[in-house]
């Protein structure tokens, strides 16, 4: 076994014991307070806040709903950039390589945790190139089955689902996707044996399963539950550990006796690691206050998000969780990205 994977393994290892993991990441901070005034001089200048994708997909729409009230609280713009390109990774390399205190990234938890397990030529270390601020936003994905499927309940639904055997097919956006990952460890804690087959992206997922040629999915609840509510889908239930106010009255996979497999997509903010403390805490104390604004969660809500304010410790914790536990999977089944 080689060193790389050998040293995830134990990883993965360690957080099932509970046990702390040795990162980069470990360089405590002390939690920062809403209280901590926000003053100082920093920012001193404009806050480039870059997104990996187009304007108008998910993590833009977040960065720009605290963007405004980010620069009203810093008395500093904070502009949106969009940098598009290798899901969301190129951004993620400008933020990692800048040596400004004043650029910044709202990125996903693909770019903050497996990028370089997914792919050696990823330009950039989510462990050592950045120093993480905190979330924005956190979403679940639906666990769908074709329309056809069998069962009154989530958990016959998964019992029809292992039925199947290998001739069923699950569909996601790409290889390395979290569709993709998260359907790999449901298949782990289920015994599910569906192959797995790749579309240009989520839309092309559910028509495929519209059409009867992918029997299962992992999709993000705005584009699935309107197929789901006119009865063309099925829903065993979504990935969050706890119901979710995206997907109003829909049970958890831990419903359907699906342990283990807990996993959402989030959107954050981070900055190169060579950032000083005092520049996170006061970013932090600035996040964490707009995002916990009732008119921000509303907004957040609405273009997708579920709001999460926390500590940067809280987002390292996070990233060290799920790198741990969609690393193990990476490293099992042997992914790569199509990148």
């Amino acid at each position: 076994m080689d060193l790389n994977k050998r040293r995830w393994l134990e990883g993965l290892a360690a957080t099932a014991a509970g046990l702390a993991l040795p990162t980069a990441w470990a360089q405590s901070r002390t939690a920062s307070s809403t209280s901590r005034a926000i003053e100082g001089g920093w920012p001193s200048k404009p806050i480039r806040l870059l997104v990996g994708f187009p304007a108008g997909a998910s993590p833009d729409l977040a960065a720009r709903a605290v963007a405004e009230p980010l620069s009203q609280l810093l008395r500093q713009p904070v502009v949106v950039e969009n940098k598009p390109g290798a899901s969301g990774n190129v951004a993620a390399d400008l933020v990692a390589k800048s040596t400004d205190e004043h650029t910044f990234g709202a990125l996903i938890n693909g770019n903050l945790t497996i990028a370089k397990l997914l792919s050696e030529k990823t330009p950039f270390n989510p462990e050592t190139d950045f120093d993480p601020v905190g979330l924005i936003g956190t979403a679940p994905l639906v666990f769908t089955l074709s329309g056809n499927a069998g069962g009154a309940t989530p958990v016959d639904l998964v019992h029809w689902a292992r039925s199947q055997g290998a001739s069923a097919v699950y569909g996601s956006p790409g290889n390395g996707t979290v569709g993709h990952l998260g359907m790999e460890l449901i298949k782990t804690r289920t015994g599910i044996t569906a192959k797995h087959e790749a579309f240009s992206g989520n839309p092309a997922v559910i028509k495929a399963m519209l059409e009867g040629k992918v029997q299962m999915a992992l999709l993000p609840p705005g584009l699935v539950m309107p197929h789901v509510q006119a009865g063309k889908l099925r829903a065993v239930g979504v990935t969050s550990p706890e119901p979710s106010p995206l997907v109003s009255g829909m049970n958890t996979l831990r419903d359907a006796s699906v342990r283990g497999a807990d996993l959402e997509i989030w959107t954050a903010l981070a900055g190169p690691a060579s950032l000083p403390d005092h520049v996170v805490d006061k970013f932090n104390a600035a996040l964490v206050t707009v995002v916990s604004r009732p008119e921000i969660s509303k907004r957040l809500l609405e273009v997708g998000w579920q709001a999460q304010p926390g500590t940067a410790d809280a987002l390292a914790s996070r990233m060290r969780k799920d790198t741990a536990m969609l690393g193990g999977v990476i490293l099992m089944r042997g992914i790569r990205s199509d990148a």
